[in-house]
């Protein structure tokens, strides 16, 4: 076994004060990059949101028919600040165009469970 070990001289085979790639280079690789990111990110992003939309509207739909079943529309929409807090809020749209507030559906809409039958005394 020989002590001979030049990685631990300071020895570089490439120690000319030259980076080992150019600024164009690392310019274009790091543009590929950020796009490559977008490209994986953005598609997930749309994806969760017309999810959360098409379950946000089916459960609304589900309250609206089974709380006021004389109104004539709905309208589930994202509300930062709505009456029911944060998340998704369910309305019923009357024949007069009023908005009456249903249930609030939370960040991650999900279907709405079934009311208990009423139970008589």
């Amino acid at each position: 076994m020989t002590d001979n070990h030049p990685e631990l001289s300071g020895y570089e085979p490439h120690d000319d004060d030259r980076p080992l790639r150019g600024k164009h280079f690392t310019t274009i690789l790091r543009v590929v990059v950020v796009l490559g990111l977008i490209a994986l990110v953005v598609p997930g992003v749309l994806t969760t949101m017309r999810v959360a939309s098409d379950t946000a509207s089916n459960a609304c739909v589900t309250a609206v028919d089974q709380y006021y079943p004389s109104a004539v529309d709905f309208d589930a929409r994202f509300d930062f600040a709505g009456p029911g807090g944060f998340g998704w809020q369910c309305y019923a749209i009357d024949l007069n165009e009023r908005e009456t507030f249903v249930t609030p559906l939370g960040i991650i809409p999900s279907a709405p469970r079934p009311l208990a039958p009423a139970t008589r005394t």
